[in-house]
């Protein structure tokens, strides 16, 4: 299928709405793997699921607590989530595999990787939902603590909005440093959608970056999902 790129107005490149399709791997982790594990071990709820677009390119934006949250993103939303993984694992051949097909595209870790940020737009422009942590890295409180500019860069870029979710508890599932997860309850609160910056200039990155930090932090303080 060819997806022919256009410009709209304020010149940014766009393309028709569309969903990239399920591989059949990614089919497979998501719910013979991912599913059982969020649904039942960690009594896993979504909700603002209805904030999400169902079509076209969109920048999931979230905290990030542990290991756990690239997964259980890539399942809760329902939509192939498409995230940055070390470069070091596409030489592992059945990871590699399997990430490929999920997905993942490589990030060189501690550098600046203009690679990985065109890879990351490319996504984008196909339709992939296109998952960021805010931070960057792991945070022991499970917060948004030290946001990066990355995620309003690539919504400039490409004209995508702007999806924030919260991911409640994973830092306490599983904790850094631990071996084993701890079997408490994981929950995701899906945000509205923060419109992409008006350019790609400090400013504007900025206080897009502000906008979502301040929806995650919010949407965490409310807490666990009551399951009635």
């Amino acid at each position: 299928m060819i997806l022919e790129q256009f410009k709209d107005v304020t010149g940014v490149e766009k393309i028709p709405n569309y969903i990239p399709r399920q591989s059949f791997v990614y089919a497979c982790v998501s719910y013979l793997l991912v599913f059982p594990i969020f649904r039942f071990l960690f009594r896993g709820k979504t909700v603002g699921i209805s904030n999400l677009p169902k079509t076209g390119g969109v920048v999931v934006v979230s905290n990030h607590g542990s290991h756990l949250d690239p997964p259980i993103l890539g399942h809760a939303l329902g939509r192939p989530v498409a995230f940055m993984a070390k470069s070091e694992l596409f030489n592992v051949p059945i990871v590699s595999f399997i990430i490929s097909a999920c997905g993942a595209y490589p990030v060189k870790r501690g550098v600046g990787d203009r690679e990985a940020i065109r890879n990351a737009s490319n996504r984008l422009r196909e339709g992939w939902a296109t998952g960021v942590f805010l931070d960057g890295t792991r945070q022991e409180n499970g917060r948004v603590n030290d946001p990066k500019a990355g995620a309003a860069l690539l919504a400039a870029r490409t004209g995508s909005p702007i999806l924030p979710v919260a991911i409640i508890n994973s830092h306490r599932a599983f904790p850094k440093g631990s071996l084993l997860p701890r079997f408490v309850s994981i929950n995701l609160r899906v945000g509205e959608l923060i419109q992409p910056p008006k350019t790609k200039k400090r400013e504007d990155l900025t206080s897009t970056t502000k906008k979502i930090q301040t929806s995650i932090n919010s949407m965490l303080d409310k807490g666990l999902i009551k399951i009635i």
